[in-house]
């Protein structure tokens, strides 16, 4: 397995120095800081690194995506795996917290993956073509949900170790406390629809490098930077995951499944059209984009959208909390 040292290095020292200290400006107990850096330490090791030879492209350039044939069913099945034991893993590490904190191991594996990897422009400059960018955009839509089922056997990891684990202390309550199902299912839609309108509208203020006129598409917008597309995008599902449990008492689950909802409406209605192809082809070079969620990876939109919606959850919780003590 070929593994880059200095990539390691970063990345541990990113999550136990950075995440303490952005944890640090909620609140955050030091305990608990340390559950969520040991937590997602486990899924950047396992998923992030150890998983990374089954994922990198053949172009060292190149970005991660399942478009093109590269992802065998063989390593697809190895990324999998390696999603469910982190979040097992993670459990543990976590405990007697595990339940809450340990989901956050998955994404954060594919964080590291988002972060590797190239970015839209290196996708489309080989394949620049009419014909080639259709097949690409036909493909890309649906990816998204690809790497939700990689976040979910990370969290299906963390249920088979709370299971394994047996009973134990009942420290959070987050549950949504509506039993009725009619109620439920609403909440459900509504924060999916909101979770896409908020993130598109959001990422488009936050991830944009230059934006130019265009007289037939209105404008559009240069390829954000990686950093660009990690904050923008954590930030827009944390916000709409904090509305989503402030407002409509729904889980995280629900915001992070909307990231692939995002991806496929973003490229279905502002990229795959027909017109749209054509005049970006003729028109533009290949480092601009309609829109600047059309400029992000499924994978990265996937990865930090969860990050961001557990993180929008928990400081909706916590917010929730310290209204009844001041109450």
């Amino acid at each position: 397995m070929e593994l880059s040292w200095t990539v390691a290095l970063n990345t541990f020292v990113a999550i136990g120095i950075g995440v303490p200290i952005v944890l640090s400006f909620f609140g955050v107990p030091v305990l608990t800081r340390l559950r969520i850096v040991g937590s997602m330490a486990v899924g950047a090791a396992l998923v992030g690194l150890l998983g990374w030879s089954a994922a990198k492209p053949t172009d060292p350039l190149g970005a991660v995506t399942l478009f093109g044939g590269e992802f065998t069913v063989l390593e697809v099945v190895t990324c999998g795996l390696l999603a469910f034991l982190s979040g097992a893993v993670a459990y543990f590490v976590c405990y007697p917290y595990g339940r809450h904190i340990a989901p956050l191991a998955g994404p954060t594996g594919l964080v590291v993956w988002g972060i590797r990897s190239g970015d839209m422009t290196s996708l489309l400059r080989v394949n620049q073509t009419l014909a080639n960018r259709q097949a690409l955009y036909a493909s890309l839509r649906w990816e998204g949900f690809f790497w939700l089922l990689i976040v979910a056997a990370s969290y299906f990891g963390v249920l088979a170790a709370d299971r394994l684990a047996g009973p134990r202390p009942d420290a959070v309550h987050g549950h949504n406390s509506d039993n009725s199902l009619t109620n439920k299912t609403l909440s459900i839609v509504t924060a999916v629809v909101l979770t896409v309108l908020i993130t598109q509208f959001v990422i488009g203020v936050l991830a944009q490098d230059v934006r130019m006129f265009d007289s037939q598409i209105s404008s559009v917008v240069g390829q954000p930077s990686v950093g660009q597309i990690a904050f923008a995008v954590a930030v827009s599902f944390g916000v709409a995951a904090f509305i989503a449990k402030r407002f409509l008492d729904v889980s995280y689950v629900y915001p992070a499944m909307a990231s692939a909802a995002l991806t496929f409406f973003a490229i279905t209605f502002f990229a795959a059209k027909q017109d749209i192809i054509e005049h970006m082809v003729q028109t533009w070079p290949v480092p601009f984009f309609t829109r600047a969620t059309c400029a992000i990876l499924p994978l990265q939109m996937v990865a930090f959208g969860a990050v961001g919606s557990i993180t929008g959850y928990w400081v909706a919780l916590r917010y929730r909390r310290r209204r009844k003590h001041r109450g």
